[in-house]
């Protein structure tokens, strides 16, 4: 340096003297700016110049909300800059305890948001993101996103906030959070339990309009299921069904986003608490088709015992079910088992009823015989009288031989009546006797009554209710087998292709 000095100053004399200072100067700043260039910002104040107080950042604003390029523009968008765009995407934990009763499910998810702040992006530092604690959610601006169809939700917190802040470079926030979600999903249970079930789950702005905020679905793996997701009772279809569900209200339209989870319900466990128990129940009721009909408390105790059962199963199969004013295909399963098993129980009555009738026959016979034979002690009063001479002499023979030739002479002939009587209604025709006492010839072409004694007729009626059972061993199983098969392609096969081409 003093060698310079020295030729400078014999160089250019008076001049030379700023010149040296300027050199001297700009060798004494060199070392300055590359100190302050190795020392680099430290976090805490890379925070504050970046979403401090210092940086005039306001979380109340959302971002491109004050744009001197749009004042120009059309009204809609003049001096407030374009809609922020927030792609969305869920990542589903757990999904089940799906409810009939008060139709609605619950879900564990990651929910994840990403938009872009402009005021956030950065260049001081090296890294292209950063991670940051869940406490600076609050110093930075968030979607007002909420649940449209939530019944009910709550935050994790165990062991910290389950909630995650990363802020790119070119200014992009990603901010996921864990919930636990119970959302509403009202069902069509009219196929039950062969039923396919949408629940959805929506969302979207509270505060915001579209002309502020717009939700978007991630273009890639917008909704992403854990692996191994199962549900006890369902089958979920993993293809994703992306919807716009744009609401409208007085305060403005905003902007709505929804997916639709498709579950078909699996039929084992109703398979085995339902149907195959009230099957077993309408086979047990035909057993008393074998039994033989004169053991009646066997027959009328199973009967009752069936149709106890079936009522009892018919009613636990509601109890997790709402009320509702439709009818199910349960229900109708249902009602069909309740109503062979009490057919069965009527069939025995109809079978009992039956091979009694002989017995109400001959009581009826006895009860017209005895008729008969007061009205014939009174018919030989008179004939006595008119038996007695004229001229008040006594007869001959005696009054009470005459009267018990008479009596005893009636009777043979009530006898011969009773046994020719018969009723249409039990297969035999009818028989009629003249003035005379003599029956009028039958034409040619009608058949001749015939009598039958008291066994022959018992003998009928227990044929006729012996049949009646016989028909029924082959009827009951054979109606019920047709209605089985109208049953399962009915709800199996057309009405669950109806619903998957909804």
């Amino acid at each position: 340096m003093p060698l310079l000095r020295t030729h400078s100053v014999r160089r250019v004399h008076g001049l030379s003297i700023p010149v040296l200072v300027n050199f001297s100067l700009v060798a004494s700043k060199e070392p300055e700016s590359a100190r302050s260039r190795a020392i680099p910002m430290s976090p805490s104040d890379f925070l504050d110049k970046l979403m401090g107080r210092t940086s005039g950042y306001d979380a109340r604003i959302r971002p491109n909300f004050k744009d001197l390029r749009f004042e120009s523009a059309p009204p809609p968008h003049r001096s407030t800059g374009p809609p922020v765009n927030v792609s969305c995407n869920i990542f589903i934990n757990s999904f089940g305890s799906i409810a009939e009763t008060t139709m609605d499910y619950r879900v564990n998810i990651f929910l994840r948001q990403q938009w872009n702040d402009p005021r956030l992006a950065y260049s001081e530092y090296p890294d292209d993101s950063l991670d940051l604690d869940p406490s600076m959610l609050d110093s930075i601006w968030k979607p007002d996103l909420f649940f449209a169809n939530e019944k009910g939700a709550h935050f994790h917190e165990v062991t910290t906030d389950n909630k995650l802040l990363r802020i790119f470079k070119n200014g992009n926030v990603l901010y996921s959070i864990r919930l636990t979600l119970t959302l509403s999903c009202p069902m069509d249970l009219k196929n039950f339990p062969m039923d396919v079930q949408t629940c959805i789950m929506q969302l979207e702005s509270f505060g915001y309009t579209m002309n502020d905020l717009i939700f978007e679905w991630q273009e890639n793996g917008p909704v992403q299921f854990a692996e191994g997701l199962t549900l006890p009772q369902f089958i979920l279809k993993k293809e994703s069904d992306l919807r716009y569900c744009t609401k409208h209200y007085n305060t403005g339209k905003f902007t709505c986003i929804e997916v639709r989870f498709h579950l078909e319900r699996q039929m084992g466990y109703y398979l085995i608490q339902m149907y195959i128990p009230s099957l077993l129940i309408v086979i047990l009721s035909w057993v008393s088709f074998w039994i033989n009909m004169d053991a009646a408390p066997a027959r009328v105790a199973l009967g009752i015992t069936t149709v106890l059962t079936m009522t009892t199963q018919s009613s636990g199969s509601r109890t997790s079910l709402p009320k509702v004013s439709y009818v199910k295909a349960i229900d109708i399963w249902m009602a069909v088992c309740l109503l062979f098993v009490f057919s069965a129980l009527l069939e025995y009555a109809a079978v009992n009823f039956v091979s009694r009738q002989h017995k109400e026959l001959l009581r009826f016979r006895r009860k017209r015989k005895k008729n008969k034979n007061v009205e014939g002690v009174l018919d030989g009063n008179e004939n006595v009288e008119s038996l007695r001479p004229s001229n008040g002499l006594r007869s001959s023979e005696p009054i009470y031989g005459t009267l018990a030739q008479i009596y005893s002479s009636n009777g043979r002939e009530e006898d011969v009546r009773e046994s020719r009587l018969s009723f249409t209604a039990y297969g035999v025709a009818p028989c009629t006797t003249g003035k005379d006492g003599v029956a009028p010839k039958a034409p040619n072409n009608s058949p001749q009554p015939t009598s039958k004694t008291p066994e022959e007729m018992r003998k009928l009626f227990i044929d006729r209710a012996k049949k009646i059972d016989t028909v029924s061993r082959a009827g009951f199983p054979l109606a019920f087998l047709f209605f089985n098969i109208f049953y399962w392609v009915l709800y199996k096969i057309l009405r669950h292709e109806d619903v998957h081409q909804q």
